[in-house]
C-alpha cells in the first residue's frame, strides 16, 4: 500500500505557489492587462473581434482580467468567472489568433517586468491559451463500431 501512494505523490502535479518577487503586485499586474489590452486593440486581426465582444466601457472587463491574472499570478482568488464558455462562443476566433494573442501578452510581459518574472506570467499564458485552444478546437473523431452496429 505504501509503494502505491508513492507512486501516486510522484505522479501528481506540483500545485502553482503564487509568484512573491518585488514589484509583482495588482497594480503592476493591472498595468500589464492594460498596456496587453491597449496592443490587442491596435491589433489588426484580434482588434475587430474584441470591438465585437466589448463595447462601450472597457473598464469592467480590465478590472475582470486584473482580477484573472492576480488570481493566476499571486493565487490571490479574485477571480470568479468561467472563461472557457465566455471564449467557446466566439465563433471567429482560429487557433492562430492564440499565437498573436500570446506573442503581445509576451511582449507587454518582457517590456513591464524583469525577464524571471516575464517568464513567468508567460508560461502561466501558453498553458491557460492550451487549454483554451483545446476547449475551443479539439474535437474527438466519431467512434466507429465494429461489425456496423
Amino acid at each position: 500500500m505504501t509503494s502505491k501512494l508513492a507512486l501516486v505523490d510522484r505522479v501528481r502535479p506540483v500545485a502553482e505557489q503564487p509568484l512573491d518577487h518585488a514589484g509583482v503586485d495588482r497594480e503592476s499586474i493591472g498595468k500589464l492587462v492594460r498596456e496587453f489590452y491597449t496592443k490587442v486593440r491596435n491589433d489588426e486581426r484580434l482588434g475587430p473581434i474584441f470591438a465585437r465582444e466589448i463595447t462601450g466601457d472597457w473598464q469592467p472587463h480590465l478590472e475582470k482580467m486584473t482580477d484573472f491574472w492576480c488570481s493566476v499570478i499571486l493565487k490571490s482568488g479574485d477571480y470568479h468567472g468561467c472563461p472557457v464558455p465566455a471564449h467557446l462562443k466566439l465563433k471567429d476566433v482560429t487557433e492562430a489568433d492564440f499565437e498573436i494573442w500570446r506573442a503581445l501578452f509576451g511582449q507587454t510581459a518582457a517590456e513591464l517586468f524583469a525577464p524571471e518574472t516575464a517568464a513567468v506570467f508567460v508560461d502561466r499564458a501558453q498553458r491557460i491559451a492550451t487549454s483554451l485552444k483545446l476547449a475551443m478546437f479539439f474535437r474527438l473523431p466519431p467512434t466507429s463500431t465494429v461489425g456496423g452496429r
